[in-house]
């Protein structure tokens, strides 16, 4: 990929544990085809950290818009960094935090002669991205967005099988 280091791959993953907790890291260039991939690999994490199968597909449409929105955000603004995907197992719930590398207008230092207003290509997608935001809090109960300078970060959680049975 142009921008990228040479020879780094267009996706990777790794799993460690620590503190109780056990965590599946993907990292994925901006294309489209790759969300599909991240798609299936939180249904198998989320299968494994025993989240309700009723759930797995809110599981996949959430990651889905999730990734798709931060595959759109990177392209739009020319950005080359991978998206991340965390997907974290803990004792009663299972989180996924998707994110991007675009920072936040009200965050980012100003250009020089840069004016207060978005570009029209920025202003064209945010209704799509408002779109997205929506059906991933319609799919999730437990959702939080953020953003700063350094880029942006969906996190969203759901009970495990053991959250229901422990006190």
């Amino acid at each position: 990929m142009p921008g990228d280091t040479p020879g780094a791959p267009e996706a990777y993953a790794r799993t460690f544990e620590g503190d109780g907790m056990a965590t599946v890291e993907l990292r994925f260039s901006a294309q489209p085809e790759h969300v599909r991939t991240a798609r299936l690999v939180a249904a198998a994490v989320a299968r494994r950290a025993g989240v309700d199968e009723a759930v797995l597909d809110e599981v996949r449409l959430a990651v889905g818009e999730a990734c798709s929105r931060a595959v759109g955000l990177h392209r739009s603004h020319g950005i080359t960094a991978p998206v991340s995907v965390a997907l974290t197992e803990d004792e009663k719930a299972f989180s996924i935090e998707v994110g991007d590398s675009v920072p936040d207008p009200g965050t980012a230092p100003a250009e020089a002669g840069a004016g207060s207003t978005r570009p029209e290509s920025e202003a064209d997608g945010e209704g799509e991205d408002e779109m997205g935001l929506a059906v991933i809090s319609g799919l999730v109960d437990d959702v939080e967005v953020r953003s700063g300078a350094g880029g942006g970060v969906i996190r969203m959680s759901w009970p495990t099988a053991d959250a229901a049975v422990r006190p």
